[in-house]
Parts: C-alpha cells; structure tokens; sequence
C-alpha cells in the first residue's frame, strides 16, 4: 500500500526539475490571484483582440458606458446650428480695402514699417474710425466685431478697447512724426531743394495709401494737391527764417 502523501508538503517541488516552472507558474497565478504582483502599466495597450474588459464589464473605448452629462447631446437627435450674426448693411457695402484683397498683414505691415511710422493695424483700424463716426463717437464696437469683413488683411476680431488703443497710438505717431517733420523744416537743416524731395517723398506715399482705400486722383488733382503742400511749405520756411533771424 502507498505511503499517504502529506498535503503541506505537495506543492515544494525539487529544485532543477520539471516542478521548478510548475512552481513557479503556480507561484505567479496565485500572486496575480491576490493582487500583491506587478500591476500592469497604464500606458500598456490593452486594445489588440485579447483585452480583457474594463472595470465596468464592458468593452474599451467610446462605447464603454452610456454618456452621464446631461448636458449633452441626444443620441439620434441633430444639433440645432448656432445662428449667424447678421452683418450690417454698411460694413458689407464698405470696400475701401478691396485692392488688398489677398495680401497678408505682414507684408502690408512691411511696406509700412519701410516707409511710414504707422503699423498695418493702425493705417486700416484709424481709417476705419474716421469712416465709422457718427454723431455719438466712432462705432468701435461695430469695428472690431467686423475688422475681418472691413480689412481683408486683418483676420481677428478687436474689443472697443482694442480698436481705441490702435486709434490713440495712430494719433500720437501722427503727431509727433509732424512736429519732427516741421523742426527740420524750420531749423535750416535742409536747403529748398532738399525740403522739396523730402515733401515730394511724402506725398507719393502719401497717394499710394489713398489709391489703395479707392481714392482715384486725376493727374489735375495730383499736382494741385503737390502745389498747395509746395506753396504752405515755402511759406514755412519763409516763417522760420524770419524768427531765426529775430532771435539773433
């Protein structure tokens, strides 16, 4: 008769046999049995065919549980869109940028920055507030809710606070580039001739703005205009010759 096997003693198995990986498969289940083994990365991908359910019982994924925000949409019901936000008639009939259509704000700030002290974002918001005045103000707020349908380079909207900031900085550089101008004139630092070319350069960039906002200027119109500025600044320096000479 065989000798009654001890059951404390079963599960040990001789070290080098075959019970060694027995052992230590059983030794492995029963760690995973009771949650004291390695737990498994939360980047791991569980995804592939042999995933194992998650806590809910159900599959991964968007299909795991119902949706609990009752702020939701329905399933099965279409979401009703958001209503467009009408544009005035006079922002949509407004076409005194039209001729940049297409051009990028950095290249028409370039072209600025090379030739005047203004930035893009100042040329088109001034211009805008001097043809958006009614008589209670500017329609700031009507301006920065349509720059983008005004300006086609200009593809944000602005907050009043905004469109008045880039008004006020307009005026500012306005009116010290015009102080510095007039010193020069009257300071002797340029001959007629030089005063000339410097007014001759103003007013060529000064046309180009206006041709691009859709003023057309007959040929007639360009060298009244060129005379007039011409005929003010000989009188300035006529002035400013006077008072330097009664200073002395």
């Amino acid at each position: 008769m065989d000798e009654p096997r001890d059951p404390e003693r079963e599960p040990d198995a001789e070290p080098g046999g075959d019970g060694g990986a027995s052992g230590e498969a059983t030794r492995g289940e029963t760690t995973d049995a009771d949650g004291s083994g390695d737990d498994p990365s939360p980047d791991d991908d569980r995804s592939g065919p042999g995933a194992a359910p998650d806590a809910t019982g159900g599959p991964e994924g968007p299909e795991a549980a119902e949706p609990t925000d009752s702020g939701g949409s329905m399933p099965g019901v279409p979401e009703e869109p958001e209503p467009e936000t009408e544009v005035p008639e006079d922002v949509r009939k407004y076409a005194k940028f039209q001729k940049m259509d297409g051009a990028a704000y950095e290249r028409v700030n370039e072209f600025l920055r090379d030739r005047t002290y203004i930035t893009a974002r100042e040329w088109a918001i001034a211009r805008l507030c001097a043809d958006f005045r009614t008589e209670t103000g500017v329609e700031m707020t009507k301006i920065g809710e349509n720059l983008p349908e005004l300006v086609p380079f200009m593809t944000d909207t602005y907050s009043p606070q905004a469109v008045n900031q880039a008004r006020s900085s307009f005026e500012d550089k306005v009116r010290k580039s015009g102080a510095t101008f007039l010193y020069g004139a009257m300071s002797d630092f340029f001959t007629a001739e030089e005063l000339d070319d410097v007014m001759y350069e103003s007013t060529e960039v000064a046309k180009f703005l206006l041709e691009v906002e859709g003023v057309d200027l007959s040929v007639e119109e360009e060298l009244e205009a060129e005379e007039r500025i011409s005929a003010v600044m000989r009188e300035v320096r006529a002035a400013s010759e006077q008072l330097r000479e009664e200073g002395e």
